[in-house]
């Protein structure tokens, strides 16, 4: 909705406003005020239009996740880095059923941006292998499989690394 700084110069008004009424004496109001400028702290670090793409693939609707990633107009000034890694990770697992060379070139990209978890590394990079995979590139697949395998801290991908190492022996 806002651009990222936007948020902060609002937080910002907020506060300040906060400030003005906790001197005026009206404390109710200055605290108030300053839960609701947490939430454009929040919505800084959490950009609200990818919380409702996550949502949406969590429901496996995926033209559902494209209309609220193509909201975001201009990723670069909208989203911090690494919201644009997750908006790249989201483009990546949508494009992943339609055009692997696009797919990893989201992934690659989002990779290099950064994801804060593991787990959603180790899923990138796993897609990553299944891409190389699917183009010949064994020995790329292999590395990106090792990678994603000592990533994957709580064992939730350990059967598709598994499924996939078997399909690599057919390769």
């Amino acid at each position: 909705m806002f651009n990222k700084n936007i948020k902060l110069v609002i937080a910002a008004l907020i506060i300040g406003y906060a400030i003005y009424q906790f001197i005026e004496g009206y404390i109710g109001n200055g605290i108030a005020l300053i839960l609701l400028s947490t939430v454009f702290i929040f919505l800084y670090f959490r950009n609200e239009l990818i919380l409702m793409a996550f949502l949406r693939m969590r429901k496996q609707d995926m033209e559902g996740t494209q209309k609220w990633l193509e909201k975001i107009k201009n990723p670069e000034s909208a989203l911090v880095k690494k919201q644009q890694g997750y908006y790249n990770y989201l483009h990546g697992i949508i494009y992943s059923q339609k055009n692997l060379t696009q797919a990893e070139k989201y992934f690659k990209k989002a990779l290099k941006l950064g994801l804060n978890m593991d787990y959603d590394v180790a899923m990138a990079k796993l897609s990553l292998a299944g891409i190389s995979m699917q183009k010949r590139r064994k020995r790329e697949a292999t590395q990106l499989l090792q990678e994603a395998k000592k990533l994957d801290k709580n064992n939730m991908l350990t059967d598709q690394i598994k499924m996939m190492q078997q399909q690599m022996k057919k390769i």
